[in-house]
């Protein structure tokens, strides 16, 4: 499993979705998540169905944070048009790790071929 780096900073251990039904799944069914979770590609999610409230960030081509919002179960986003990917993870986390748009994230434990 990748791990989610700013700079020199490790945030969290990052599960990937790697097909279309992965991405489609997403969180549901969960009661939380340890990490983040990585679709991709994305534009916009969806927490319909959700057990918890989720920080998401949209992430551009080079994994720039382009976006950042709190969602609570039961709501859908707005496409962002310039993102790549989008970062989900438990809600409160992106203030704990200090993520902010404008932030370049890394996957360094990321294999090539991973989508």
């Amino acid at each position: 499993m990748p791990w989610l780096v700013r700079g020199d900073q490790v945030l969290a251990s990052v599960e990937l979705a790697p097909d279309r039904r992965s991405r489609a799944r997403g969180l549901l069914g969960r009661d939380g998540i340890e990490g983040a979770f990585l679709l991709e590609p994305a534009r916009s999610v969806h927490t319909i169905g959700m057990r918890f409230p989720i920080d998401v960030a949209w992430l551009g081509p080079e994994y720039d944070v382009i976006d950042i919002r709190r969602m609570v179960p039961g709501r859908v986003s707005r496409p962002r048009l310039r993102a790549r990917a989008v970062l989900e993870a438990e809600a409160g986390c992106f203030e704990r790790w200090g993520l902010a748009v404008g932030d370049h994230l890394e996957m360094p434990g990321r294999h090539p071929d991973e989508a």
